[in-house]
């Protein structure tokens, strides 16, 4: 082992100092892969050189999500504190199902929920647990709705027509969960947005009151904290009133940006979050940890139990089921992702995510006072949201990052919103400065002037 982690730190100094050089690395064109590198699964053992050597090529060529010129994804840099937590979690490998053979991590995990329902106000019986992403976590809370609608889904099935509800601009596990949990992704209503990318709430309300005229029974609507396009927040205070009417449960993702939660300065994009009944977050987003990091709570914790719990007398075996986090999961064997929180979390103090996030916002403003001061942009997306929306000089927003990304220049991705295609820049890696922000725009601009033929969009758009 000792001497397999002295390869890993000379593989690691190795990536650091090619990222220093070249912040994105030309992709490898997927039908020259096995071509460019040997990945074939032998018979016969690899040397100790040759390893190695194969072990540096793949790492080298593989893109670079660290960087000061990653932009693609929503999530993005690297975070040492919590990239520590998440290594000491392979070398520890608990899996988080009982204390027994998790012991003091069990602790971590539980404090970490206790302090985030704190945060948003959710009351004594309140309690969460970490969920294998952002989708997973939907996927629970839209199985605690259903549950907590009718517990007798879980053994009889589902036999009405249950209806649920989200935005247009929301995230795309939401049909697929329907599917999963048998309610059916044509039983999933759509509702339009403002120019924002808002739920229209009017809107909300007579959906939800023509289908109860026709017979259909609401159950579960899907607020929205951070959309992946645009970055909007969905106005929760007066969701939440249509669904006290209509008793239905009120999930809020806030996978992309629920971590304005610890911001005293952003928290207010989330304003009623206490008025909810389950709330989910990825700490892999706004908050840098290493992937996986995705936490979902709820008002009461009995609907965790309800809806996740089974006995299992061949793994419960000790300590009660308050410390046996299996007991409220989706899943069985779950590695320890509460780890790398925790160790951003001590190390930084609250104080210290509330500035993570605050970064980002900051460099979102710098971003979009670049495009309102030169005249060659056009500026799509709102203040107020880390995710900045832009063309540039009518060049089509897929062919350029598309060039962008082949040539190894930068890498960042495109949205669309109203049948408007544009370049999504996302400052979500709080490690920038502005400097990296202002060198982004730079980069853009450069390329675009060597590749004369990007001033005839024409030929981008056969």
């Amino acid at each position: 082992m000792k001497k397999d982690l002295e390869l890993f730190t000379r593989i690691a100094n190795l990536l650091l100092e090619h990222e220093e050089e070249s912040p994105v690395v030309a992709p490898i064109p997927p039908n020259e892969l096995y071509e460019q590198l040997d990945l074939e699964l032998d018979t016969a053992p690899a040397s100790e050189a040759f390893f190695e050597k194969t072990l540096k090529a793949l790492v080298l060529n593989t893109p670079r999500t660290a960087t000061r010129l990653f932009f693609n994804q929503l999530f993005g840099g690297r975070n040492s504190k919590a990239t520590l937590g998440d290594l000491l979690a392979v070398l520890l490998n608990n899996s988080m199902y009982t204390y027994k053979v998790a012991g003091p991590q069990v602790g971590i995990e539980k404090e970490i929920l206790k302090q985030v329902c704190r945060q948003i106000g959710y009351g004594k019986d309140s309690n969460g647990t970490f969920a294998p992403g952002g989708s997973m976590s939907n996927f629970m809370a839209l199985l605690m709705a259903r549950d907590a609608y009718n517990s007798n889904i879980k053994t009889e099935g589902v036999s009405g027509k249950l209806t649920l509800y989200t935005s247009t601009e929301s995230h795309y596990s939401v049909p697929k969960n329907a599917a999963f949990a048998g309610i059916g992704r044509d039983q999933v209503r759509y509702i339009e947005t403002n120019e924002k990318g808002q739920m229209k709430v009017s809107l909300l309300a007579q959906t939800i009151e023509k289908d109860i005229a026709a017979g259909y029974t609401p159950f579960f609507v899907n607020a929205t904290a951070g959309t992946t396009v645009l970055g909007a927040f969905d106005a929760i205070e007066p969701i939440a009133e249509v669904c006290k009417k209509h008793k239905l449960w009120l999930h809020i993702d806030g996978a992309y940006c629920g971590s304005v939660i610890f911001s005293e300065s952003y928290k207010h994009l989330v304003s009623g979050l206490h008025l909810s009944d389950s709330f989910s977050f990825n700490a892999h987003k706004m908050l840098g940890t290493p992937l996986t990091c995705s936490i979902i709570v709820t008002q009461q914790k009995k609907h965790l139990y309800d809806s996740f719990s089974n006995d299992a007398a061949y793994l419960y075996q000790t300590d009660g089921d308050e410390f046996n986090l299996g007991k409220t999961s989706i899943q069985c064997g779950r590695r320890n992702d509460a780890l790398k929180l925790w160790t951003l979390w001590k190390s930084v103090g609250t104080t210290g995510l509330e500035g993570i996030v605050d970064q980002q916002f900051e460099l979102a403003d710098v971003a979009r006072d670049y495009i309102r001061n030169h005249p060659d942009y056009t500026l799509y997306s709102f203040d107020e949201s880390i995710s900045v929306c832009f063309n540039y000089k009518d060049v089509p927003a897929q062919a350029l990052c598309t060039a962008l990304y082949e040539n190894g220049a930068l890498m960042v991705g495109f949205g669309t919103f109203r049948n408007t295609e544009f370049i999504r820049l996302v400052t979500i890696n709080a490690g920038n400065s502005e400097d990296e922000i202002l060198a982004f725009f730079n980069v853009l601009e450069t390329f675009v002037e060597k590749h004369p033929t990007f001033k005839q969009p024409e030929i981008f758009q056969q």
